[in-house]
């Protein structure tokens, strides 16, 4: 696969602003201690960037399973709608595999949010 220039400069330009946001995250996160507060925030830069992680983690987990669940339903239609043209009595059959890929992606919801609980 040959990736052209202008995919190239999108790519870095997006893992240049990963990058920066990643630093950026605890500042911008940073909360004031409001006066008579019994609860201390975190707010060091270390924690921020755990915080910033953890959400990437959990977005990585949702994004994988979509792009998983994509490609085999892709697989799967192309295949379903080749066996319709021939049998259309398999219709039910070709509709429970279309549907089935479709829990990879509860799972990847399951475990971002998981994933997020750890903030």
């Amino acid at each position: 696969m040959v990736m052209s220039s202008t995919l190239r400069k999108a790519m870095l330009l997006s893992a240049i602003v990963l990058a920066v946001m990643s630093v950026c995250a605890p500042f911008a996160m940073a909360q004031e201690h409001a006066e008579g507060a019994s609860a201390t925030a975190n707010t060091s830069v270390g924690e921020g960037i755990r915080v910033a992680g953890i959400a990437i983690a959990a977005g990585i987990a949702l994004a994988g399973a979509a792009l998983g669940t994509g490609r085999a339903q892709a697989s799967i239609g192309a295949g379903g709608t080749g066996a319709l043209a021939e049998k259309p009595e398999l219709f039910t059959n070709v509709l429970i595999l279309v549907a089935l890929p479709e829990t990879i992606v509860v799972l990847g919801f399951v475990i971002g949010f998981l994933i997020l609980g750890k903030i």
